[in-house]
C-alpha cells in the first residue's frame, strides 16, 4: 500500500513526462507545420503545460457536445477537436501562433504523432 505522497509524486512525475513529450511534439510542429509558430522557449514550455490543462478539461466537453458530427464522420471529426484545442492555447497564449484551422489540425496531428512515439521511447509513469 503506498502512501499518498507517493501516489502525489507519482501523478506529478507522470505530468512532467506528459508536458516533455507534448512539448517535444509542440516543437516538431512548429518546425515542420507551416503556420505555427513560438516566439521563444518559454512560450513553448507554457503550451504544453497549458495544452495538458485544456485536453483534461475543455476537450472532454468540446467532444460530448459534438458527439453527434463525430458519429456521423466516423470520428474524423475529433481530428478537428483536437486542431481545436490547439487553435484555443495558441489564442490563449502570447509568443504562441497559429495561422488558420487547417495548420492547428495538422499541428495536432504531429504533436500526437511525436508525443506517443516519445512517451513510447521513455515510457509513461
Amino acid at each position: 500500500s503506498s502512501s499518498l505522497a507517493e501516489r502525489a509524486l507519482s501523478l506529478m512525475n507522470g505530468f512532467i513526462i506528459q508536458a516533455v513529450a507534448t512539448g517535444l511534439g509542440l516543437a516538431a510542429a512548429a518546425h515542420w507545420v507551416k503556420g505555427i509558430s513560438f516566439t521563444n522557449l518559454g512560450s513553448l514550455v507554457v503550451a504544453a503545460i497549458l495544452l495538458g490543462v485544456v485536453n483534461a478539461f475543455v476537450k472532454p466537453i468540446a467532444v460530448i457536445l459534438t458527439l453527434p458530427v463525430t458519429i456521423l464522420t466516423l470520428g474524423l471529426f475529433l481530428l478537428v477537436i483536437n486542431g481545436l484545442m490547439l487553435w484555443l492555447v495558441a489564442a490563449l497564449l502570447k509568443g504562441f501562433t497559429i495561422t488558420g484551422l487547417w495548420p492547428a489540425v495538422l499541428g495536432s496531428i504531429v504533436v500526437w504523432l511525436v508525443s506517443w512515439v516519445t512517451l513510447a521511447i521513455i515510457g509513461d509513469a
